[in-house]
């Protein structure tokens, strides 16, 4: 890294263009979580206890303990009757019950479009059927969605393990996938399930959620106008993880970034035109932060390349838009 500028960040030569994905950053489930933990530090007040990462960034994070949200990483940290939030990644029915035996007040912020693979194993595990989930061991999402059935999943990572993958009754297999994998590269793997178990059942909807295909989209065609990818998102965000994969797969430089500070000056040589990108838990401002900083060192252009048209919004939970509605009035003197 070379020398540091008044703001803090690497001196570099930026390169004249800087081209941005459309759709990119906050999906509705992570613009969701985030909203239940402010809405219930405003209603019910600090402290509220979130378990584990609200959502995959470690900014978010801060900003919403700045605001009096208490991390922790199981339920036994959070004391008796606290008001507690679940992550956006969703939890095993385990963790529930446990939550219902402390006597703790629940808001869960499972992305719905989690809960819909959570009803699926659910279903499938009812039915009879050994589930094959492709996803990544240990991934909080991937935990939560075993945990509905446990004794009927099997985690495949990947095509390799798609084929030496056992079931009991290969005329009776189902998948699902977590919803934050790369949809190239999970359908190679659900092709390999297909051909191993023909009679292979799956959802009745792709589970891999729209914001994770559309900023992948977003991807693909970025790389076609530029020589590198930069990603802005966290280390554990499994969706900002693939946009990086999308973007190499495709022969351009890719790198993550958590913020603009992270940016290596070796990154741009030889680079005309820069594309910029964010995961779905990535706050907009730090968008904004790195190119500020593209345009403070010698960026002219910068321009949005749209590509997906997003318009989607997930109501908060029911008993929690209640009980904000009913300290409203108190609030202003009511």
């Amino acid at each position: 890294m070379g020398a540091m500028t008044s703001d803090g960040l690497p001196d570099f030569n930026a390169p004249p263009r800087v081209l941005l994905a459309a759709p990119r950053g906050y999906c509705a489930g992570v613009d969701r979580a985030i909203e239940i933990v402010e809405v219930a530090l405003d209603t019910y007040g600090p402290p509220v206890y979130v378990r584990k990462q609200i959502v995959h960034n470690l900014h978010v994070v801060r900003r919403l303990e700045g605001r009096g949200a208490v991390f922790v990483e199981e339920l036994d940290e959070v004391p008796a009757d606290a008001v507690v939030v679940f992550s956006a990644h969703g939890v095993a029915p385990e963790v529930h019950r446990e939550a219902r035996t402390r006597g703790l007040r629940v808001i869960d912020a499972t992305c719905p479009l989690v809960t819909k693979v959570h009803q699926e194993a659910r279903k499938f595990a009812g039915q009879g059927y050994d589930i094959v989930l492709v996803g990544h061991d240990g991934h909080e999402e991937v935990v939560g969605t075993m945990g509905q059935a446990p004794r009927a999943v099997h985690l495949v990572g990947d095509a390799d393990e798609a084929r030496r993958v056992e079931v009991p009754d290969p005329e009776k297999v189902a998948y699902l996938t977590q919803t934050t994998l790369s949809v190239d590269e999970t359908a190679g793997v659900v092709d390999v399930l297909r051909d191993r178990f023909p009679v292979l059942t799956g959802p009745r909807s792709d589970d891999i959620c729209y914001a994770t295909q559309n900023r992948q989209t977003a991807v693909k065609a970025l790389v076609e106008e530029c020589e590198l990818v930069l990603v802005i998102g966290a280390e554990n965000s499994s969706n900002s993880k693939r946009l990086v994969e999308v973007a190499r797969d495709r022969g351009r430089a890719a790198h993550l970034i958590a913020e603009a500070a992270a940016v290596d000056p070796a990154w741009f040589d030889g680079v005309g035109t820069v594309g910029v990108t964010s995961g779905a838990s990535a706050p907009e401002w730090l968008v904004d932060e790195l190119v500020e900083a593209l345009r403070q060192r010698g960026a002219t252009e910068v321009r949005e390349l749209p590509v997906v048209d997003e318009d989607v919004h997930f109501a908060l939970p029911g008993a929690l838009r209640r009980d904000a509605e009913a300290v409203r009035p108190t609030e202003h003197g009511g």
